[in-house]
This record gives structure tokens, C-alpha cells and sequence, in this order.
């Protein structure tokens, strides 16, 4: 099942681009659809003012996750390591996290759907880990307590069973 294929009709606005300067700090992050199509989020990464994170997220209609056990990223990175969060209910103050680590050539990077555990705020929460029943938002986060630069081109986001 497609949770967002990134192809030339793709909005940019469908995504939400989120910095540590909601808090004060100075990270610089950009979310753009290139040319052939992929989303691009790219940007730097500043400690300036206790900062150090950016982050893109999209809200999407309520999607049933039953009968599937993991989720699939078609991307194409830069060496990092990066957040991949889900919500099931938009509303939530939490966001469920599993961390992966990219490459520098295109690959489908596979995380299952019981790996995602309860986050609020850098802080793990005493909670279950995801349950399975929908997704409303996902995102994707770069925070890795260093400045640096960052670029995850992204081609499809899918589940799979």
C-alpha cells in the first residue's frame, strides 16, 4: 500500500517543515519536489541556541495498517542517520520513532511497524510501542547532536506486509 509516491505532480506544501527555531534555535531545513519528481529535504543542522534538529512531516487521510508488518522507504541519502516518525491519531502530543541510516546510493530501507516506540520531545515515553491500527502523519527527522549538512531525496514511502 502507498502511504506517498513522490512523482512531478507532487506538492511540496503537502509537507510541513518543522526547525529547532520553533525553540529559539538556527537549523535551516528545506523540503522541495526536484525536477525529476523525488522529494528533496535538505538543509543545516546549527547547536546555535540549544537547536539541532529539522524535520517534515505529512499529515495524510487516515490510513488502516492491519495486515501489514513494516514500512518501506525508497530513498537516496547522505551517510546519516535519521528519524522516521509516525502518529496514529493526528492529535497526538507523541510521535512514534525508528531511527535509520542512510546511504548515499537509492535503496528501499525496510523498518517494522513494532520497532516504532513513543517519543514526546527527544524524551522515550513509558508507553507501548506502536500498535498497528492506522497512521495519520508521518514524518521524517534529522537531530543527531551535531552540526551538520543534510540531504534525504525521497522516492516513494510504502507499506508492505
Amino acid at each position: 500500500m502507498i502511504v506517498y509516491d513522490f512523482n512531478p505532480k507532487s506538492k511540496a506544501n503537502d509537507w510541513l517543515l518543522v526547525d529547532d527555531v520553533v525553540m529559539g534555535g538556527r537549523s535551516d531545513g528545506n523540503f522541495y519536489i526536484d525536477e525529476n519528481g523525488h522529494g528533496v529535504f535538505e538543509g543545516e543542522i546549527s547547536l546555535e541556541n540549544n537547536g539541532g534538529f529539522s524535520s517534515v512531516r505529512h499529515n495524510c487521510e487516515s490510513i488502516q495498517v492491519n495486515g501489514y508488518s513494516k514500512i518501506r522507504l525508497h530513498v537516496k541519502g547522505d551517510g546519516n542517520t535519521y528519524q522516521l516518525r509516525l502518529k496514529s491519531n493526528r492529535n497526538d502530543y507523541y510521535s512514534y520513532v525508528a531511527y535509520f541510516q542512510s546511504d548515499n546510493n537509492w535503496g528501499a530501507i525496510d523498518i517494522p511497524l513494532k520497532a516504532f516506540y513513543p517519543v514526546f520531545r527527544g524524551r522515550d515515553l513509558d508507553m507501548p510501542n506502536f500498535n498497528g491500527e492506522t497512521i495519520e502523519e508521518i514524518g521524517i527527522l534529522i537531530g543527531n547532536k551535531k552540526a551538520q549538512a543534510f540531504k534525504l531525496v525521497l522516492d516513494k514511502i510504502e507499506l508492505i506486509k
